[in-house]
C-alpha cells in the first residue's frame, strides 16, 4: 500500500512559520465564498483527533480538496487576519462543488474564480451516536466570468463638462472653433480670444 506525500506548504506559510485557518460551517445557513487566490489541491485526509492518514476499508486513502480562497471574514482577536481561508472539499461537498463548477460550464476550479459554499441542511444520520452530517450546497463564477463583471475604472470616471464652445469665442461656431484649435497656427490665437471674453464675462479662461 502506497502512502502519498504530505502536502508541500506553501512559501508564504513555511516563511511566516503559521497555516491558513480553515473554512468553518458552525450554524446551518452559513456561507464560506470567495475568490480562489492559488491553485487547488489534492491532498489526503487525517483523522481529526489523532492526524494519522484516513483510509478506505479497502485500503484506498481518503482524498480531499484544499481551495484556498480571499474572503471577507475576519477573526477580530487576529489582527493580521487577512481572509484567506482554506476549503477542505470532500464528501457530499465535493458533489456540490462538482455540481456547480459544471452548471457554470466551466471544466474545473481556477484561480480568480469565485467559489460560495452554504451548509443548507443535515443528512441522514448514520449512527446514533454522531451528529447528522452536513449537507452542501455551491455555486461557482469562472474567473472569466469575474473579469467581464468586474466594472472598467476608465469607464466609471465621470466626462468633465466643458462650456459649449461656440460661447467660447464670440462670433465662431463650434465647428470653426475646433477646426482652429486643431491648427497649431490659429491655436494660440484662438486661446487669446477665449481668455479675452471669460475675463470680460468675469469666468474663467478654459485653458
Amino acid at each position: 500500500m502506497t502512502t502519498p506525500q504530505q502536502q508541500v506548504p506553501s512559501a508564504d506559510d513555511f516563511l511566516m512559520g503559521g497555516g491558513v485557518p480553515s473554512a468553518k460551517f458552525p450554524a446551518l445557513g452559513t456561507t464560506v465564498s470567495g475568490r480562489i487566490t492559488e491553485r487547488p489541491t489534492v491532498e489526503q485526509q487525517r483523522d481529526f483527533t489523532t492526524g494519522e492518514l484516513k483510509f478506505w476499508d479497502d485500503g484506498k486513502p481518503q482524498m480531499q480538496l484544499v481551495v484556498t480562497l480571499a474572503t471577507a471574514e475576519r477573526d477580530p482577536a487576529n489582527p493580521e487576519d487577512d481572509g484567506t481561508r482554506r476549503l477542505y472539499v470532500k464528501g457530499q461537498m465535493k458533489n456540490a462543488v462538482a455540481a456547480a463548477v459544471r452548471g457554470a460550464g466551466a471544466r474545473g476550479l481556477e484561480v480568480g474564480g469565485t467559489l460560495s459554499v452554504t451548509y443548507a441542511r443535515d443528512g441522514q444520520k448514520s449512527n446514533p451516536r454522531f451528529n447528522a452530517p452536513k449537507n452542501f450546497d455551491a455555486s461557482y463564477v469562472p474567473a472569466a466570468q469575474n473579469e467581464l463583471n468586474t466594472p472598467d475604472p476608465v469607464a466609471q470616471q465621470p466626462i468633465a463638462q466643458q462650456p459649449p464652445a461656440a460661447a467660447q469665442v464670440p462670433g465662431m461656431t463650434a465647428e470653426q472653433l475646433q477646426a482652429a484649435m486643431n491648427s497649431p497656427a490659429t491655436a494660440a490665437l484662438v486661446a487669446q480670444q477665449q481668455a479675452a471674453a471669460a475675463a470680460s464675462s468675469g469666468g474663467v479662461a478654459p485653458f
